[in-house]
């Protein structure tokens, strides 16, 4: 089992030491370091990046170095892999950060909406129905944009909307239906991410509905925890196991991501 989408302080997550070490408890064969990037040339893009630490465009050759260095230490594969926030607008400069930077792998995620992170409640509060419907509608129409663009091996937590309270029952079996049908003709793969399962959300991303919509399209998916801290990593991953089990699902490991099979 490979957990290929964890984060270490070189974004917003534990001491990568720590979550090695952590994944070796749990019993991973191999975990895949995801930090957040975003390398958009908007002005708000560059204060968001300032506030919240993450530079992994400035840093990742250092994170490098001590990946190299802790799989010298541990049994367990450790990848070298990189969230990065997903805008078509911006998709020549992502491409050309991911062809420099050379990672193992990259998640792509969509975080914005309407200029703010979708998981900031107090942006959406005030919204009526139909605006929010809309912006839910452009939501999707990202997330297929970046299953389009072929830069991703892994597409993050792919109903992430649903975290916000003021954003969740706006997806559709229209929404679901246009990110099976990219899916289907894409080498990107979505991920059953587990960040919010044992917290105020309590579901998987996909929730159970996109995930049956994925299932019965034949897509297939992988693993992510999503964990920030070395002490999510077991629980969230036996969650996974189960679920997986549940649904006879064989995930793809992390050659199929590589190779593109």
């Amino acid at each position: 089992m490979y957990d290929l989408h964890a984060h270490t302080n070189y974004s917003d997550g534990a001491f990568l030491r720590w979550m090695v070490e952590a994944a070796a408890d749990a019993g991973l064969d191999g975990i895949g370091f995801a930090d957040h990037c975003n390398v958009s040339p908007e002005a708000g893009a560059r204060r968001y990046r300032r506030a919240l630490g993450f530079n992994l465009d400035l840093t990742y050759e250092r994170r490098r170095t001590a990946i190299e260095e802790v799989r010298a230490e541990t049994e367990v594969d450790v990848f070298d892999a990189v969230e990065m926030d997903y805008d078509p607008n911006h998709e020549a400069v992502i491409a050309d950060f991911l062809d420099e930077a050379g990672f193992d792998y990259a998640v792509g995620s969509v975080h914005e909406l309407d200029g703010a992170n979708v998981h900031a409640r107090s942006h959406f509060a005030d919204k009526p129905d139909d605006e929010l419907r809309a912006l839910v509608d452009r939501y999707f129409e990202k997330l297929v944009a970046l299953i389009d663009s072929e830069l991703f091996a892994v597409a993050a937590h792919p109903d992430l909307i649903e975290r916000n309270p003021h954003l969740r029952g706006f997806g559709t079996e229209d929404h679901y239906g246009a990110v099976a049908d990219a899916l289907r003709e894409s080498r990107t793969v979505p991920e059953i991410n587990a960040g919010r399962l044992l917290d105020d959300y309590g579901e998987f991303h996909p929730a159970p509905a996109f995930l049956d919509r994925l299932v019965d399209a034949g897509v297939r998916v992988t693993v992510g925890t999503d964990s920030h801290e070395p002490d999510e990593i077991a629980p969230r991953l036996r969650e996974i196991e189960a679920e997986l089990d549940r649904r006879g699902l064989d995930p793809v490991g992390i050659e199929g991501l590589v190779d593109g099979d």
